[in-house]
């Protein structure tokens, strides 16, 4: 077919060329971005923590009075004891925190004493000899803390544990080179010792400060005996979460009254935790989607509009063309290949500033590079869509009558 035809009654109607092609352009910018940027959420929310998910339950308990931490040591071993005397419950231990609970302690790990900067820096999570089997966290090197480790301390202490379990991760960190077990590292100023690496734990922290050292996580031999209270964590049996979280609150409640378990959220399988910490991101990743698709429907739309118009506007012009012998599918092809020719000009448009949006998204909100795939699979799909939009104005123009050119406008 020739095109030049085409671009000569193009430029006659240059005001709906440029606002169809603008569309484009702009869509393709826009959806391009947004589906990065879903996919991104949707990777950081589906991210492993390293914990038997399926198969814990997280206790939040606080003491009624503030009893002195002494006492708060002794009403915790209590409850650690009732808890696993649960039917279907494997362990538990208290914590200060755990991942994805989007709070906890972060400390930095040096080589040496009195560094300018930290070496590393790492989530906190108060441990005992329970930790690994409650979480279900794989050792891969050393060995786990013994009982006559576990240490007490207050909230106002400082912490200085003589021996820690690190991540793979925060391992590789520290020694790139090679093991790090059996190496000597400081804690606010105190020598540690590491004695065990664990494959995966991530921090509490889901937010994009943390997602550098998301992996970072360091178990200390501490019982942290605070007064406002703390975390059980408990593991159950295989399909037994529900069963044992109804049981948790009647059985801290019969060991002592003197504490508060919200009704709501005190008691919650890891599940909720999940969908919890990352509403946020799934409900971005949700408006992202609908705007796509509201943005995909209203392009789509305006070329069903436009095409529509021209034809209304070209009916004698056609009836011409198809006395002087055009077939419906040299009509068919004229719209076809009119409406690609813009879409073409759209998408060169919409490739450019997509990036150029990316680019901007990057040096502002620290988000990574959209990569040429998202940007590619953009571009066949306006395409696609653009001529899927065209083809009914465009079937309905190849079935006008010759008879049309006999017609006055």
């Amino acid at each position: 077919m020739q095109i030049q035809p085409i671009l000569a009654a193009l430029k006659r109607h240059k005001a709906g060329t440029i606002l169809i092609a603008l569309q484009i352009a702009l869509t393709l910018a826009i959806v391009c971005n947004a589906l990065f940027i879903i996919k991104q959420r949707v990777t950081h929310l589906s991210r492993a923590t390293g914990i038997d998910e399926q198969n814990i339950i997280s206790v939040r308990n606080q003491w009624v009075g503030k009893p002195p931490s002494q006492q708060v040591s002794g009403l915790t071993a209590t409850d650690l004891t009732a808890l696993r005397q649960i039917p279907g419950v494997v362990d538990v231990y208290s914590t200060n925190s755990y991942p994805l609970r989007q709070g906890g302690w972060s400390e930095g790990l040096d080589y040496k004493p009195n560094q300018d900067h930290s070496t590393a820096h790492t989530a906190i999570y108060f441990s005992d000899e329970h930790t690994l089997g409650t979480l279900g966290l794989k050792l891969v090197e050393g060995r786990n803390f013994r009982a006559d480790e576990i240490g007490r301390m207050d909230i106002r202490d400082k912490l200085g544990p003589p021996t820690i379990i690190v991540t793979r991760e925060l391992a590789h960190k520290l020694y790139p080179d090679g093991s790090a077990l059996g190496k000597v590292l400081y804690l606010n100023e105190n020598p540690t010792t590491i004695v065990g690496v664990v494959d995966r734990l991530e921090v509490p922290w889901v937010d994009n400060w943390a997602s550098q050292w998301a992996e970072q996580s360091t178990l200390v031999p501490v019982r942290l005996a605070m007064s406002i209270g703390g975390f059980y964590l408990i593991r159950t049996q295989p399909g037994q979460v529900d069963s044992v979280a109804k049981q948790v609150s009647k059985t801290l409640y019969g060991v002592n009254r003197m504490r508060v378990i919200d009704p709501k959220d005190g008691v919650q399988s890891f599940s909720q935790v999940r969908a919890k910490a990352y509403a946020r991101d799934r409900g971005m990743a949700i408006l992202m989607g609908v705007v796509c698709v509201v943005l995909l429907a209203i392009t789509a739309a305006g070329i069903v509009g436009l095409t529509s118009f021209w034809v209304g506007q070209r009916r004698k012009q056609i009836g011409v063309r198809r006395a002087l012998g055009a077939t419906h599918h040299d009509i068919l092809s004229y719209f076809l290949t009119e409406n690609l020719l813009i879409s073409l000009g759209g998408v060169i448009i919409g490739a450019l500033l997509a990036i150029g949006m990316n680019m901007w998204m990057v040096s502002q909100f620290e988000m990574a590079r959209l990569s040429p795939t998202y940007v590619l699979a953009g571009v066949v799909v306006l395409l696609l869509l653009g001529q899927a939009a065209v083809l009914a104005p465009a079937l309905r123009a190849s079935r006008v009558p010759p008879v049309e050119a006999t017609r006055s406008v």
